[in-house]
């Protein structure tokens, strides 16, 4: 017979759903089976806060929408933490829940609360006649309305016949759908898709930010998560051409204008000096589906007193959100940015990469002059940044480690970045050639989601080397999925800055004479757990340890390699930032 649990599975599949990830059991089971025979290819984490990682990954890094599936109870709050990240990140993400609705039950948890209290969706298949088009919506309202949907199957109803003329589910019909604004789900029928739209920005907004950019003599542009979309890097420079504007990302959107001369790579924390120079001396910084937090604009000190400051995004919750006195722009990113070239007289359309531009238009435009030109060439990267070198005989300066991987490794790499003190090293110092190069599951800030966030990040992204830069205390939290990587064989290189501490604690918290006790440990040998994985592992106190890692990337690469780097320990800039902040 077909169940409602084998009609969900096809039902996602056929709506767009190509990769899932999950944790099986008896609740989950015939669901992944029915997604396995329609089609998915389906990834067993070892915890089901890896799947939702894993799943959030894929995702951002272009693999399209993907799905996570997991127990009734104890399987979703394992995974909450990852379906946290998703959610504060919009990313599009269907979690498939197995469901107890009576108290009753061990198992019993109230899963829509659960998924409304961290900012996802929630719906719930209540009966047979409801069961495909509430399957299709969990897709549409992930796709369309960029949100993590959490879709709850009560185990009485996944088991009903769908061919049984008889079978009801539990009296009611159509779906619980809270936790976001309703997008016309239920004028949905079948399997029609809702059509996603633009955001077209009406013209009195289009005049105030064309005004602003005719009058401004210092622009920056830095663009966010809502900048990664088809078409909007080469609106974007075209615009920044026309109006003599430097360009910049925040960390989501790291690699964005990768190869352009007069990008600063990251705003924030992980800005270079000259960059968070060039940046505090605008007179007007636009961001474009970027939110200028706190971490984008180190609590403000980057935005000059008299500076500009203009919002361009597609919600408008997000308008204002963050900066006050901001001028907000609803619309999309390219659309804005398309619709302001028009009104700068400029054809529309036009790759900068397609056309020579000359370097410094004379007279010079803007920020950009030829000396400036000079500068950023030879100061704005990180590694051209003079540091007095802190390696020891049994421990290595994270920054020359950094560095001696960068050279290393090949340019066509997906990094993926864990929370922790030491997260500025790989994201400042190791390039990446686009946006779909850096995955940074940073919104909720938990230690533990970087080696997952890779794993989804290399599937999407495969004729890529996948690089997990890792913590110890996030290696450790994560140390699960190590098989996973080594089961899937992926050719992947973990590195692990490893001083035996909870680094970010430490270093707050020492400068107080508090006792460390509680956040420090015994160095702990990650390599050799690596190697019982089935990894090719090296332990590195200096460069010359380096030398195993050119044998592998030289080789076959057939086993994972994980590199447990013994780092000197030291203050990191952008915690002690962040910190300073709050």
């Amino acid at each position: 017979m077909t169940t409602v649990a084998d009609l969900v599975g096809r039902t996602l599949v056929d709506a767009g759903v190509r990769q899932a990830f999950g944790v099986v059991g008896s609740g989950n089971f015939h669901v992944t089976n029915a997604m396995r025979r329609a089609g998915v290819a389906f990834v067993a984490a070892r915890h089901e806060c890896g799947a939702a990682t894993m799943a959030d990954a894929y995702a951002r890094m272009g693999g399209g929408v993907a799905a996570v599936t997991v127990h009734q109870g104890c399987g979703l709050t394992n995974a909450m933490t990852g379906i946290t990240e998703a959610a504060k990140s919009r990313t599009p993400m269907v979690v498939v829940a197995a469901e107890v609705t009576s108290p009753r039950s061990n198992f019993y948890v109230d899963q829509d609360a659960l998924a409304r209290a961290v900012g996802a969706t929630s719906l719930r298949v209540t009966s047979i006649p409801d069961a495909e088009r509430t399957a299709h919506r969990a897709v549409s309202l992930a796709v369309d309305g960029r949100r993590t949907v959490v879709l709850n199957l009560p185990l009485h109803v996944q088991e009903l016949d769908v061919d049984s003329p008889g079978g009801v589910g539990d009296g009611a019909s159509g779906a619980v759908d809270s936790g976001a604004p309703d997008l016309g789900g239920d004028d949905v029928a079948g399997t029609d898709a809702i059509e996603a739209s633009a955001v077209v920005p009406d013209d009195a907004a289009v005049d105030r930010l064309t005004s602003a950019l005719r009058a401004a003599a210092r622009p920056v542009f830095v663009a966010g998560r809502g900048a990664r979309g088809p078409g909007c890097r080469a609106a974007l420079e075209q615009l920044a051409d026309t109006c003599g504007a430097l360009l910049a990302t925040s960390a989501v959107a790291n690699g964005l204008f990768h190869g352009n001369a007069w990008s600063l790579g990251i705003s924030g924390g992980f800005a270079s000096p000259l960059a968070a120079e060039l940046i505090s001396g605008a007179d007007l910084i636009v961001g474009w589906g970027c939110t200028l937090n706190m971490w984008t604009m180190r609590h403000g000190a980057l935005i000059a007193p008299d500076a500009t400051v203009v919002q361009v995004d597609d919600t408008w919750e997000a308008l204002g959100s963050q900066r006050d006195g901001a001028i907000g722009v609803l619309g999309d990113v390219r659309a804005v940015a398309d619709a302001v070239l028009a009104a700068l007289g400029e054809p529309v359309g036009t790759d900068p990469r397609s056309r020579p531009v000359p370097l410094v238009r004379d007279p010079p435009v803007g920020y950009r002059t030829r000396d400036l030109s000079r500068r950023i060439a030879d100061e704005i990267r990180w590694r051209d940044v003079p540091f007095t070198d802190t390696s020891s005989s049994d421990r290595i300066d994270p920054r020359a480690l950094s560095i001696a991987l960068d050279d290393l490794l090949p340019d066509d790499r997906v990094v993926g970045v864990d929370s922790g003190n030491f997260m500025g090293y790989p994201s400042a110092y190791l390039r990446v050639p686009d946006e779909n190069g850096f995955c940074f599951t940073q919104a909720y800030q938990s230690i533990g989601l970087g080696l997952a966030t890779t794993v989804g990040a290399a599937l999407a992204q495969p004729g890529r080397l996948a690089v997990a830069a890792l913590g110890d205390g996030g290696a450790l939290m994560g140390a699960a999925d190590l098989e996973t990587v080594a089961r899937l064989a992926l050719p992947m290189v973990v590195v692990v800055y490893n001083d035996a501490a909870y680094g970010a604690e430490v270093h707050h918290f020492s400068p107080g004479g508090h006792d460390l006790e509680t956040v420090q440990f015994p160095d702990t040998d990650i390599a050799a757990i690596a190697r019982g994985f089935g990894f090719d592992a090296h332990t590195v106190r200096s460069l010359t340890d380096l030398v195993p890692v050119f044998d592998w990337l030289d080789g076959r690469r057939s086993r994972p390699l994980l590199i447990d780097a013994k780092i000197t320990a030291g203050p990191s800039w952008w915690l002690e930032e962040a910190f300073r902040g709050h």
